[in-house]
């Protein structure tokens, strides 16, 4: 099962709507998936700043005194608890050393997520808990992808929660089962990659990341994703500036888009996106199997 909505925004004016959009859309999917769920909200990069999201079990004592602890550790910050996260604010120049000093200062946190523009957020609930408990309807932001999880490869946990994010800026959600992830988590933990779960979807997010870093943009590295891994998926993903999405070859699992002068959007189902603004002259229509749907803010897909 599992639901997943995402929406790419074109027309800057819907920009402080996006997480209202978000929300409704993944509540919406809630019968898919009730055991997690998570969101990923892309903002504006303004080049200086970069944050980090962090998950504690913990939050009244892994968050109290966090900024004058990084302080003292070297690291002038911003701290913003939402609930069980926080977000870090620090200079982007930065973003490689704070998981060093995190984990020697916070050995409890976990990283949700890293980068200029991307904020994760995700716990076991249901989605309607989830975005009530981090705020996600007041956020603005360019683009951003969610979900909702029906677990069958994993536990029930926190960081089995989707969207998973294995490089700055990158995530991704998934609905499917992969075949061959041990086989590639193997491979990928040789070439550097390091791991959190033993979640198929976070071989797949791994792997984008890998591709990516090569050297290919997201579109290349879905396309590669068709001929390295087996099984059964529908991935939405994220980037700093871009939005993807890609079937298997089989294409097995619901999807759905639509697209105006003013976004693109995905769900699982249709009725996910029947309340965004002029869905009814939209152009709607379902992702073909094992092709490659890649929007980006920088260029033309």
């Amino acid at each position: 099962m599992c639901g997943i909505v995402g929406l790419f925004l074109k027309d800057k004016a819907l920009e402080p709507r996006l997480g209202d959009f978000l929300s409704d859309m993944l509540i919406t999917m809630t019968d898919r998936g009730p055991d997690s769920a998570g969101i990923a909200i892309y903002g504006a990069v303004d080049g200086k700043k970069a944050k980090v999201t962090i998950q504690s079990s913990a939050p009244e004592s892994d968050f109290s005194n966090l900024a004058d602890d990084l302080a003292k550790a070297g690291m002038d910050t911003e701290v913003a608890v939402k609930s069980t996260h926080a977000v870090i604010s620090i200079d982007a120049g930065r973003l490689s050393e704070i998981r060093d000093i995190l984990r020697d200062i916070r050995p409890n946190v976990r990283i949700m997520g890293s980068g200029e523009s991307v904020e994760i957020f995700k716990e076991v609930g249901l989605p309607k808990d989830v975005v009530q408990r981090f705020g996600v309807r007041a956020m603005g932001g360019t683009h951003g992808i969610g979900h909702t999880r029906m677990a069958t490869e994993s536990a029930v946990t926190t960081l089995g929660a989707h969207p998973f994010s294995t490089g700055a800026d990158q995530c991704l959600v998934h609905n499917g089962s992969l075949s061959n992830h041990n086989n590639l988590r193997r491979e990928l933990i040789r070439e550097g990659m390091s791991f959190e779960t033993q979640n198929d979807s976070e071989v797949a997010a791994a792997y984008l990341t890998a591709e990516m870093a090569k050297g290919k943009d997201l579109g290349e590295a879905l396309t590669g994703a068709l001929d390295d891994l087996d099984g059964f998926f529908t991935f939405v993903v994220g980037t700093k500036t871009g939005f993807g999405v890609v079937r298997d070859p089989i294409a097995c699992k619901p999807a759905v888009m639509a697209e105006t002068d003013q976004y693109v959007a995905f769900g699982s189902e249709y009725r996910a996106l029947v309340n965004l603004p002029g869905i009814e002259t939209a152009r709607v229509w379902e992702p073909e199997p094992a092709t490659v749907y890649f929007w980006d803010h920088e260029k033309a897909a």
